[in-house]
């Protein structure tokens, strides 16, 4: 399971907005110049807020590792597998009706590529309802201090 830190910026019904903090990890890691996380960026993370956290409050994180790879294949590997099938459907198409073959593989794979996004997509709402959000906020570390 990644446990990350994070402070709580808003509160707004049942949900919560996190600031997620750069840790250690990050400064050796060979993606963080690909990642939302530069010197300067702040990672947002909207998380339901089970544990009642307030805004400025210190907050755990954990993502089950299981849930990050089949998202990271689902997410990378379902674009690509409809983009090569529909570059090649394109294409056979386009020869068939005596079109350019080039045009067609470029408007197949386009289209598929399209309808790869809208299904995940429709898909991440779906499991967003489901109660199924990741990641979840697992305990509070530390309050914020109140008011004077």
């Amino acid at each position: 399971m990644v446990r990350e830190q994070g402070v709580v910026e808003w509160v707004k019904g049942g949900k919560a907005l996190l600031r997620i903090e750069r840790t250690s990890a990050c400064a050796t890691c060979e993606s963080r110049g690909s990642c939302e996380m530069g010197p300067d960026k702040k990672m947002m993370v909207e998380v339901t807020n089970d544990l009642g956290a307030g805004t400025g409050d210190r907050v755990e994180v954990s993502v089950p590792t299981g849930s990050i790879l089949k998202l990271s294949l689902l997410v990378y590997l379902f674009p690509i597998l409809f983009l090569i099938a529909g570059a090649y459907t394109g294409g056979e198409c386009a020869q068939r009706f005596a079109f350019d073959t080039t045009l067609g593989s470029i408007f197949g794979g386009g289209m598929m590529a399209a309808i790869a996004f809208i299904v995940l997509r429709h898909l991440d709402r779906r499991l967003q309802l489901r109660g199924r959000s990741i990641p979840q906020m697992t305990r509070i570390l530390a309050h914020s201090k109140p008011s004077p």
